[in-house]
């Protein structure tokens, strides 16, 4: 049995990012472990199941009834209550003014190479789930990145979907700092579809009464903290392509090891790509 790890962020998740991979995998029969960076239970973002939502840039509802109700069933399901912290999994990356700057990065080596050594043999792939959340938490997250590096180090797929995107951009080994997206094809949420106003960001820690971070549920950062299109083109360099398909409905790129998502109406065309990718044996499509 193949076993998929979800890292997912804790401050709102497009709901159909997350279903359209999962379902794939459970009919698949993979196994599924959910990763969040400190061990909280994600919250997908309320208009991700809202069927009457408009979205702006495209001028429609993005979800459908059905979609919406999955979305809805699977939030209240207690199965991703208590996921896995990547806090406590990866060590932080030491400081550099640390006095013990060198023996406390020897110790960090060691452990992150007895993580890729050892736990990462249990994994198959990763899933790095998309939705606005992602960039507060996931994208600039050292953690992520070292787990990212050692999935590629084992020849792992890693599928991400629309702003999870830029986590895959930002991974890079500290000592060459060059993307692992250099030279590679991608997709991910184009400037066409990025919101003028209302990227939003929802999440349990103000609903919980510990008043920790930003918001009181739900806080509207107006547009977007970085235009995605731009970071994918940088990080692909001269030898590399952004691929954005806009005017097509959907746009998957499969550019082994990574799968790219451009966003919510490519979710369900990403999870059968990664099953074809673990199954079958798919290294390229969409280029």
């Amino acid at each position: 049995m193949k076993n998929i790890l979800f890292v997912v962020s804790e401050w709102g998740y497009w709901g159909e990012e997350l279903i359209g991979p999962l379902e794939a995998c459970d009919r698949a029969g993979y196994n599924i472990e959910f990763l969040t960076p400190t061990g909280q239970k994600p919250t997908a973002l309320t208009v991700s199941m809202d069927p009457s939502y408009i979205d702006p840039p495209l001028g429609k509802p993005v979800t459908t009834a059905e979609m919406a109700e999955k979305v809805r069933d699977f939030a209240f399901s207690g199965r991703m209550d208590n996921p896995r912290s990547l806090k406590e999994w990866v060590p932080q990356r030491p400081y550099p003014s640390s006095p013990k700057y060198l023996r406390e990065m020897e110790a960090y080596h060691q452990r992150i190479d007895e993580i890729v050594a050892n736990d990462l043999t249990k994994f198959d792939a990763m899933v790095i789930v998309g939705g606005s959340g992602a960039m507060v938490d996931l994208a600039n997250n050292s953690r992520l990145h070292d787990l990212i590096l050692g999935f590629v180090k084992r020849n792992k797929p890693i599928a991400a979907e629309c702003y999870g995107v830029a986590c895959l951009a930002f991974a890079r080994d500290i000592r060459e700092k060059r993307s692992l997206l250099e030279g590679r094809h991608v997709t991910g949420h184009p400037l066409d579809y990025d919101y003028l106003d209302g990227t939003g960001f929802e999440g349990p820690h103000a609903l919980d009464g510990s008043k920790k971070g930003f918001g009181d549920g739900w806080i509207n950062f107006g547009t977007p903290f970085y235009p995605l299109e731009f970071i994918l083109r940088d990080a692909v360099g001269p030898t590399g392509q952004f691929i954005g398909n806009v005017g097509h409905k959907t746009s998957v790129i499969v550019d082994y090891p990574f799968i790219t998502s451009r966003s919510t109406a490519s979710s369900l065309e990403c999870g059968r790509l990664l099953v074809e990718v673990l199954s079958n044996g798919l290294r390229r499509h969409g280029w």
